[in-house]
């Protein structure tokens, strides 16, 4: 199973306490963050909302680093953002992902950025319904966004999440630290896309009953009715599917006979950790998820007697689900970080958005045929 880095994560979450925003030991401790977890390409904002990584980072903390941004970035905009050009643009852009994600083609996150998993996913939906390759979809019908009332329920869903692995062991659950987290996962996006949606206000403060601007997705993920609100597949239609894991594209497949159904970004384990190659099926699915924390398989792949069991929660390092193989130890699952899709390496398994992965468990079921290849 995937543990993430979140070993790593606690030592940022540890320097930037101890050390205050500017120190250097914190500096270090990000740029080697950024720079084993995120390749982002694009401008600062990509990092704003893709990089955070959900930790409580002061905004002052941020400037000193503007320069190391920019070079791993890699910033080169033509337009100026918030323009009615780049507006024009990120809006277009939010219309063609709701499109291929109310499809299952998931371009990973709903954020108005052109990118590598947009553009996968076009091309996977082009292929599934034999277009052309320079065809796009009609998107004069979709409206890319709507508004969201926020909900006692929602505000009474927020908890916190401990540091170190024997107090995570010891909580109830891994819940949402935060509005701007909940709302994000459901609408498919980012923290950092919902606050450039909603300028001027402080997400994570917000009361029940406050009205937030959001990405006009067909099908929110409401983690509050999953597995329940989403229909598991037949047992002919799952043994009759195939999943293909493809590990240097990214990319997953769920094919039904020779035809694609959905494709979904993945993370396919690490250099130190591959995705086992070759041919297996899923042995169970298991919505909800305990998680068994391993030093031992974090660090070199051995099953110790040294371990914390994670109770389940959307912060779960398998977020939301475990699609167990005929391999122990190895499935493919949800995640806490859906903005380091196929950005960060896992531990020998197949990691999947959450929505996605709510998506997946639909599809398939026990003894789907799964390639990894």
């Amino acid at each position: 199973m995937s543990t993430g880095s979140l070993t790593d994560r606690a030592g940022l979450r540890r320097a930037i306490r101890d050390k205050g925003a500017g120190g250097p030991m914190a500096v270090r401790a990000i740029r080697a963050e950024i720079r084993s977890v995120l390749t982002l390409a694009g401008c600062p904002g990509c990092f704003l909302s893709a990089g955070m990584l959900r930790l409580s980072i002061p905004s002052s903390f941020l400037f000193p680093l503007t320069g190391l941004l920019l070079g791993l970035s890699g910033c080169a905009t033509t337009d100026k953002p918030g323009s009615p050009s780049s507006r024009n643009t990120r809006d277009k852009t939010v219309q063609l992902q709701i499109f291929l994600d109310s499809r299952n083609f998931g371009p990973g996150v709903v954020d108005g950025r052109e990118g590598e998993f947009t553009a996968k996913a076009l091309t996977a939906y082009r292929q599934a319904h034999q277009l052309p390759e320079s065809s796009l979809p009609d998107l004069s019908e979709i409206v890319p966004y709507t508004s969201y009332t926020v909900t006692p329920e929602d505000v009474a869903a927020l908890g916190s999440m401990a540091q170190e692995p024997a107090e995570i062991a010891r909580q109830k659950r891994l819940p949402y630290v935060g509005l701007g987290e909940l709302v994000a996962e459901r609408f498919h996006t980012t923290r950092g896309f919902i606050a450039e949606l909603n300028p001027g206000r402080t997400i994570d403060s917000l009361p029940a009953g406050s009205v937030l601007r959001v990405p006009n997705i067909s099908r929110p993920f409401q983690v509050e009715s999953f597995p329940s609100g989403y229909a598991a597949a037949p047992v002919s239609a799952a043994v009759g599917r195939r999943v293909i894991v493809d590990t240097s594209y990214r990319m997953l497949e769920v094919r039904d006979g020779g035809r694609v159904i959905a494709a979904f970004p993945i993370t396919p384990g690490s250099t130190e950790h591959p995705a086992p190659i070759g041919e297996w099926k899923i042995a169970g699915m298991a919505p909800w998820p305990w998680f068994r924390y391993d030093e031992g398989v974090l660090k070199r792949g051995e099953r110790t007697e040294t371990f914390f069991m994670f109770p389940p929660g959307p912060n779960s390092p398998v977020g939301i689900l475990w699609a167990g193989l005929n391999r122990p130890g190895t499935g493919i699952h949800g995640t806490a970080y859906p903005e380091t899709i196929g950005r960060s390496g896992s531990h020998g398994c197949v990691r999947l958005a959450n929505w996605d992965a709510a998506s997946f468990y639909a599809l398939v079921g026990k003894g789907t045929p799964v390639t990894i290849r």
